[in-house]
């Protein structure tokens, strides 16, 4: 089988993504009936590089591996040459010759591209400044498990245009529903990204109106990791934009609500939305292992019946 990678949503086809859906959703449901007695990945290895902070993304992989019966390594910038200033491309190759897959946590999409360009295992995106796919993964898991077909659906998107953002667009695309993008100018998810989703996707600036008859509602912190020298001037501009209990009652009547955590209270949410029955984020927040166990199966060893 041909290297794959999972740089973004669009990797992968529809197809395949509903089968990674069904799949993790199967996976979850062995799990807790059986236990962890599912080992295909004896004497596998997964390397994992951390640019930045984690406690889902690390979790969720290293637990993976290990409840599949294989390995993940923790390798952060002190821990490789890549901190030393080694060719990307070069840590990419040396990497190949030695693990079964990469997943790279990182600042710069563009460097995540060239080292799968140059790898000759899989590599996966576990979070860029561009894209989270591997959360997307377990958000439309999510939806699936609580609400079950999610085409044709609407979902609402209340935020900063940022990484989560343009993968709720690439979603969209894959997953065949509507998204409406309501944030502050200024702020908008890329151009490019928002006009290939044609209309799929719609930006809004009021927030109640974008809310009105969702099916989903979702959000992020105002400032991402990076970003926090903006926190005060990302409070200002996204003041109106929290996501209230007030806010979903305006939805449909069975609307989720999703977070990618961590989630900051009084923020971007009021400080007892996590408390409301329609968020979910609890087991959105574990579906991360079995979304991931799916991927890296898929990536590895291909479909499984």
């Amino acid at each position: 089988m041909a290297t794959r990678h999972f740089l973004t949503l669009l990797d992968l086809s529809s197809e395949e993504l509903d089968y990674l859906i069904a799949r993790a959703i199967r996976i979850k449901s062995e799990l807790k009936a059986h236990g962890p007695d599912y080992t295909p990945f004896a004497n596998r290895t997964l390397a994992m590089i951390f640019e930045k902070s984690s406690t889902r993304t690390r979790v969720s992989f290293e637990t993976a591996m290990a409840q599949f019966g294989g390995h993940a390594l923790f390798l952060s910038p002190r821990d490789t040459q890549l901190g030393r200033g080694e060719p990307i491309g070069d840590t990419a190759r040396v990497l190949s010759e030695m693990v079964d897959a990469v997943m790279i946590r990182t600042f710069s999409h563009a460097d995540l591209e060239a080292f799968a360009e140059a790898s000759s295992v899989p590599v996966i995106n576990a979070l860029s400044d561009d894209y989270h796919p591997c959360q997307l993964l377990a958000d439309m898991m999510t939806w699936v498990e609580c609400r079950g077909a999610i085409q044709g659906k609407t979902a609402v998107w209340i935020g900063d245009g940022n990484n989560m953002c343009h993968s709720w667009i690439n979603a969209a695309r894959q997953f065949d529903f509507t998204l409406r993008v309501c944030c502050p100018e200024g702020y908008d998810p890329d151009p490019a990204i928002v006009t290939a989703a044609g209309d799929r996707v719609s930006i809004l600036r009021d927030p109640r109106q974008a809310a009105e008859d969702a099916d989903l509602v979702t959000t992020d912190v105002w400032a991402s990791m990076g970003q926090e020298q903006e926190q005060s001037a990302r409070e200002r501009a996204f003041k109106g934009f929290q996501v209230t209990e007030a806010m979903l009652d305006t939805a449909a009547s069975d609307v989720l609500f999703l977070h990618c955590l961590p989630a900051h209270r009084g923020e971007e949410i009021s400080t007892t939305l996590l408390d409301d029955p329609r968020a979910v984020v609890w087991q959105e927040a574990g579906n991360r292992l079995h979304a991931q166990k799916a991927l890296l199966e898929f990536l590895l060893l291909g479909h499984i019946d």
